[in-house]
């Protein structure tokens, strides 16, 4: 991990995260330049470095300030902006009702360097809004916390996501933030950018398994695919629930919704990260797709009582991780399936033996 790589000031954030193999590295590059926002780039080199222009990056063209070392290494970019969050409650019965939208690329950021730590791999990005009028931030903030891995396994804390080396989680936080309604519902706004020949789709599964996430039987993925081929390139993974405590238990879970994926009407923060990468083909020659995903059901009581939200999901390269059935599931379904047909077995043995004895009874008649 990487905090600032080349400039010695701590008041913007920029977080390097890089995984090197024999052949190839990856790297993550985490900033709240603008709104908060993280690029994603594989390269085929072991060797190849991220290298920034801090003059360029921080000035009003920041087009072409980021770049990896050597360019021809590179074989897939891709980047994910946290454009807005909204709040809204219903209001029957005419409908939702939203306040006033909360801008990311508006916030101030505290120095994540103060949250590093370099054993553990994590770090935290907090924020508040650089006005607030009605006081909501006054005892909360906003952050996103980022973990890296050195290898595969799966998060102790609920929604305990199955990880691999190759894949970093972000936990979305919103704590003590006062809510604006009795029954206020959050939505986060979060954006996709793709080069060309790319393109994001949303997909959902559901399984019978609900080991590690009790009671949530639904994963869903937004999967980066060649338009001309069937592998995946990239993957943001995460579980329909969220969460409304800091150790979160089962009845801690809040309903988490995912809104249809489509493609962006507007423009992306000026001074970003993604701007300084992708340059002038962010508004030409690349896919800009956004998706809103919501929390809360329809009282948002959880949140009221609480303040608290916590919502993670899990980013990486590749074919998105799949859960599968352990060892004790397929034990327990093994014996809930074996034992009816046991007794089955049991009960026409018995049955066919008693038969045998009932005519055994007979003696033949000379």
């Amino acid at each position: 991990m990487q905090y600032n790589p080349g400039w010695n000031s701590s008041s913007v954030n920029l977080l390097h995260v890089r995984a090197v193999g024999p052949g190839d590295s990856l790297h993550y590059v985490w900033s709240s330049i603008g709104a908060p926002a993280v690029l994603l780039v594989a390269t085929q080199s072991p060797s190849s470095a991220l290298r920034v222009n801090w003059t360029q990056l921080l000035s009003a063209s920041p087009a072409g300030a980021v770049w990896i070392d050597p360019p021809d290494s590179v074989v897939y970019s891709t980047a994910v902006v946290f454009t807005k969050l909204f709040e809204f409650s219903e209001a029957k019965p005419s409908g939702e009702l939203f306040y006033p939208t909360y801008d990311l690329s508006e916030f101030s950021w505290d120095s994540l360097n103060h949250t590093l730590n370099h054993t553990a791999l994590t770090a935290q990005l907090s924020g508040v809004p650089a006005t607030d009028p009605g006081g909501a931030f006054s005892n909360g903030s906003l952050a996103f916390r980022v973990t890296a891995y050195e290898a595969g396994g799966r998060e102790g804390r609920l929604p305990s996501l199955l990880h691999t080396a190759d894949s970093s989680q972000l936990e979305f936080l919103l704590a003590g933030v006062a809510p604006r309604g009795n029954s206020s519902r959050f939505l986060l706004e979060l954006a996709t950018v793709e080069e060309a020949g790319a393109a994001r789709r949303l997909r959902s599964e559901r399984s019978i398994d609900d080991e590690y996430t009790p009671t949530i039987f639904e994963v869903l993925s937004l999967l980066a695919e060649p338009q001309n081929g069937s592998s995946t390139l990239g993957f943001l993974q995460w579980k329909a629930t969220a969460y409304g405590s800091r150790s979160p238990r089962r009845e801690d879970g809040i309903q988490c919704r995912a809104g249809r994926l489509q493609a962006a009407n507007w423009s992306l923060p000026l001074s970003s990260i993604v701007q300084a990468y992708f340059g002038d083909s962010l508004g030409s020659t690349c896919t800009v797709s956004a998706l809103n995903v919501s929390f809360g059901g329809e009282e948002g009581e959880v949140y009221q009582e609480k303040r608290y939200l916590s919502w993670s999901l899990l980013l990486g390269f590749g074919q998105p991780p799949r859960d599968s059935f352990s060892p004790l599931v397929i034990s327990i379904t093994a014996v809930a399936l074996g034992t009816p047909l046991a007794m089955l077995l049991l009960g026409s043995c018995l049955l066919l033996l008693a038969r045998r004895r009932r005519y055994s009874e007979y003696e033949p008649i000379n």
